[in-house]
């Protein structure tokens, strides 16, 4: 099976703050959990900054100079699909929104609890970079391959889109367990992949036909009123 995930230490955050107290509480936070980290110096060359430091996740500020959270992070979006953590005191409905509908993996408001954004940021590192890092998965015979979004059964293989790639991702990381629709959902939308229920039945037929045609026919069971398993 493929090794999954990385250590702490291999990961870079940026902080994009322009207030120095939280910006340093941050940048001591971040550092003493084992994360690499760097702050913004000219908020006119965030941008810049943030393309030469290459983080893993962005922690964002709304209100800052020279221009909002939300321009930057339309902006972020333009190159990379790094997790992007709002940290910010504006804390409407319509702050949220924007931000998820301008790409942000996550909203939290200040005063922030440590614990719980630690978790946030643990949380999304894992389910962005785990997917990145894994290579091959095997089970029963057949081999997941993610680099090449493919799957291989004694010799014939079948072309994967994204999504179909993500879903037996999925269910080979949790081989041998059931995975119930929710979870699969769950794990999709976190990957920046919006797909709801009926569009999971769509996939998984189109899936079931892909793997059938290289002879892995029943090779994903369905657990009724619970799930999937492989």
């Amino acid at each position: 099976m493929g090794e999954i995930g990385m250590e702490w230490n291999r990961y870079r955050i940026m902080i994009i703050e322009d207030d120095q107290g939280i910006q340093v509480q941050l940048k001591n936070l971040l550092a003493g959990n084992g994360y690499e980290v760097a702050t913004v110096a000219d908020f006119s060359k965030t941008i810049e900054e943030l393309k030469v430091f290459a983080p893993h996740l962005v922690l964002l500020d709304i209100k800052l100079p020279e221009k909002s959270g939300f321009e930057l992070c339309s902006q972020i979006r333009v190159f990379s699909d790094m997790p992007i953590v709002f940290v910010t005191s504006s804390n409407t409905d319509m702050d949220e929104l924007n931000s998820i509908m301008l790409g942000g993996d996550a909203f939290i408001t200040k005063p922030y609890n440590t614990a719980i954004l630690l978790a946030k940021i643990a949380a999304l590192l894992r389910r962005v970079y785990a997917f990145k890092q894994a290579e091959v998965f095997r089970w029963n015979g057949a081999v997941l391959y993610l680099e090449s979004s493919r799957i291989e059964y004694r010799g014939q293989k079948a072309e994967l889109t994204k999504n179909e790639l993500k879903i037996l991702f999925y269910l080979f990381k949790n081989a041998g367990k059931i995975c119930s629709r929710n979870d699969i959902v769950d794990f999709l939308w976190d990957n920046r992949l919006y797909i709801d229920d009926n569009a999971l039945s769509v996939n998984m037929t189109r899936i079931r036909e892909k793997l059938a045609a290289i002879g892995l026919k029943d090779f994903i069971k369905t657990k009724h009123r619970q799930g999937y398993l492989l």
